[in-house]
């Protein structure tokens, strides 16, 4: 165990790989990649095309609402940090604007019991990567709206414009200090709604097939997001209205210092369930690495297993 050390670069020597760190250099066969997937906010190249009145923060950045600038504040993304800050924000006085894409609906609690324990009794945790259509569009989705509170309540968009918080499609671009809004954010919030319901639906059906629907409590829907009936599909950035945009847009891994030929074109890493295109080479701590339930801190301990035993088969087949 090597604490307090910053690896510089990985790279493959004859035998395997060179670690150089600034507490000395290694040589191995096999290296892990443990270091995280969300080291870095995800943030568009478009952001720099942001009018210079604008303070431009990711979450990273934010500390507390008053050190933002006085005005309305734009929060682009309604995943879990982003409906948390807008929520925030918002309570403390400032006009919000929520910039809305893809997002995951989800209740904290279901029939009594947390929505985590009904993913893992119906079995949607342990759903494979291998198992999946399309892995790196499901690697892709964002984090479901969940918030971490001693009475376990659920927020969402509903309840953020019930507070007076505005909502405006997926930012897509800016252009001469105006923000460009999809149109689609209905479509958005109904495709939410409807997987939101299949699998309040799902949870049902494994209550009463196992003769449980009078022991919890009793089945509710939720009402449907609503949307104004004209959403806007510009904002001009100039006008004064908007003083902070916050990126709640997501996180990406820091693989900077990692010097294999082992990224696509999008800049990710290749592998399969966490084996990296490279031999010897392994990823842990990724978003649906293994199993959906890898994106959760409880999903480490079924991956570990599975590569660690990958890795002991490939040391025993180098040894050979």
């Amino acid at each position: 165990m090597q604490t307090s050390t910053t690896v510089t670069p990985v790279r493959t020597t004859r035998n395997g790989y060179e670690v150089v760190s600034d507490a000395g250099t290694w040589s191995c066969r096999s290296v892990v990649l443990a270091g995280g997937a969300c080291n870095l906010p995800s943030v568009p190249a478009f952001a720099d095309a942001l009018p210079d009145s604008i303070e431009s923060l990711n979450p990273l950045q934010y500390c507390r609402p008053d050190d933002l600038p006085d005005g309305g504040v734009l929060v682009v993304g309604a995943a879990s940090t982003g409906i948390q800050l807008a929520e925030e924000i918002h309570a403390a006085g400032r006009p919000v604007t929520v910039s809305v894409g893809e997002h995951v609906r989800m209740p904290r609690t279901y029939r009594g019991r947390d929505i985590q324990h009904w993913m893992e009794a119906i079995g949607r945790l342990d759903e494979r990567y291998d198992e999946v259509e399309e892995i790196l569009k499901a690697r892709s989705v964002a984090s479901p709206q969940l918030i971490g509170t001693p009475e376990r309540r659920t927020l969402d968009l509903n309840q953020l414009t019930e507070a007076g918080a505005r909502l405006c499609g997926r930012l897509g671009g800016i252009r001469d200090g105006v923000a460009l809004l999809s149109g689609g954010l209905r479509n958005h919030c109904a495709l939410a709604d409807q997987k939101l319901t299949r699998l309040l639906d799902e949870i049902d059906d494994w209550c009463v097939a196992r003769d449980l629907d009078g022991a919890l409590g009793e089945p509710v829907r939720f009402e449907s997001t609503r949307v104004a009936p004209n959403p806007p599909l510009t904002l001009d950035l100039r006008k004064g209205e908007i003083a902070t945009l916050v990126w709640a847009t997501g996180f990406r891994p820091d693989l900077s210092w990692f010097e294999l030929p082992v990224l696509d074109t999008a800049g990710r890493l290749r592998h399969e369930g966490g084996v990296v295109d490279a031999p010897g080479v392994y990823f842990l701590g990724a978003t649906f690495l293994r199993r959906r339930r890898s994106s959760f801190i409880h999903g480490a301990e079924s991956d570990t297993a599975d590569l660690a035993a990958h890795l002991v088969d490939y040391l025993a087949r180098a040894e050979r």
